[in-house]
């Protein structure tokens, strides 16, 4: 079973609820442990966020950036846009950005299958059965 555990930080200037939004969004299923400058926490579904990088046809995308995010054999980090999340979209970006980002590490036994599972190869957009 993957472990997804997420992390997003909440700058001075950023309202925490609406942080705690874009959060929600994309991982409904986190329960969220809040401090005054971050939120974080852990699931261990990503149904919704499969859906979503369908329902946007980003799968060679997010295939790509999770294989680039790779770590080993058991895990891959990747980053959102936060902005883009409290829309309930998904944006993947660099980690260093001006207005912050949602940083999320995926942790499997075979981490290369998993995001296969999750994103896989894709012919002229549609997706292609193993």
């Amino acid at each position: 079973m993957p472990n997804i555990r997420v992390y997003c930080p909440v700058f001075p200037s950023e309202d925490h609820e609406k942080v705690m939004r874009a959060v929600k969004n994309i991982f409904p299923d986190m329960e969220p442990e809040t401090t005054d400058n971050a939120i974080s926490g852990e699931t261990a579904k990503l149904e919704h966020f499969a859906a979503q990088i369908r329902r946007q046809r980003i799968l060679d995308t997010a295939r790509s950036v999770l294989m680039k995010g790779r770590r080993g054999e058991e895990r891959t980090v990747f980053n959102m846009n936060k902005q883009a999340a409290f829309a309930g979209k998904i944006s993947f970006t660099e980690e260093r950005t001006i207005l912050g980002t949602i940083n999320v590490t995926i942790t499997a036994d075979n981490i290369t299958g998993y995001i296969e599972a999750l994103a896989p190869t894709t012919v002229d957009g549609e997706e292609v059965p193993i």
